[in-house]
């Protein structure tokens, strides 16, 4: 059995199903969604998939894990529109953070972690504070569909409780 990444270990307290509500520049109204983390199989990679209720933005898959040849974290980002981007990120002293220089373009993230909730700000600008994008992150209570966004197409995310469960899952093992 391989062991869990020692890099990935605070990033623990993100697992699990979180009810998201975001006030974004772009739109007047609070927009919700859900995120979900799990570890993959073996423990190498933490994978965050999310989901928007709202048509502007879409929804998005991250792997978090170990690059292949430098120290630190990166967050392999993908999303429904074809967009593809690569940011470092750490969680330390429960501060999670993530930030990609690009010209023209530059992100950045910050929260600090709560155990059932907690706030994050994200920012794109050419210059820091431009545009911000507010959010709050609650533990979900229940099951999520990640359902997709054009009617009438099934998905495969439906039914299935996302939500890692460690300690069953190694009694099962």
């Amino acid at each position: 059995m391989t062991k869990r990444d020692p890099a990935l270990e605070p990033f623990a307290a993100l697992v699990g199903t979180w009810d998201t509500e975001a006030k974004h520049v772009a739109v007047e109204e609070v927009v919700s969604g859900t995120v979900m983390f799990e570890l993959l199989e073996g423990g190498h990679f933490l994978v965050q998939r999310s989901h928007v209720e709202h048509e502007l933005f879409p929804d998005a898959i991250c792997i978090i894990g170990a690059p292949e040849s430098s120290e630190g974290l990166v967050m392999e980002f993908f999303d429904s529109r074809g967009i593809r981007r690569t940011y470092g990120v750490s969680l330390d002293d429960g501060v999670w953070r993530w930030w990609r220089e690009a010209p023209g373009f530059d992100q950045r993230f910050s929260a600090t972690l709560g155990r059932d909730s907690f706030e994050g700000r994200s920012e794109v600008a050419e210059t820091p504070g431009d545009k911000h994008v507010d959010a709050t992150y609650v533990r979900g209570r229940t099951r999520h569909c990640f359902r997709p966004k054009t009617p009438g197409r099934p998905s495969s995310r439906c039914g299935r409780d996302h939500r890692l469960n460690s300690q069953s899952r190694s009694s099962t093992n």
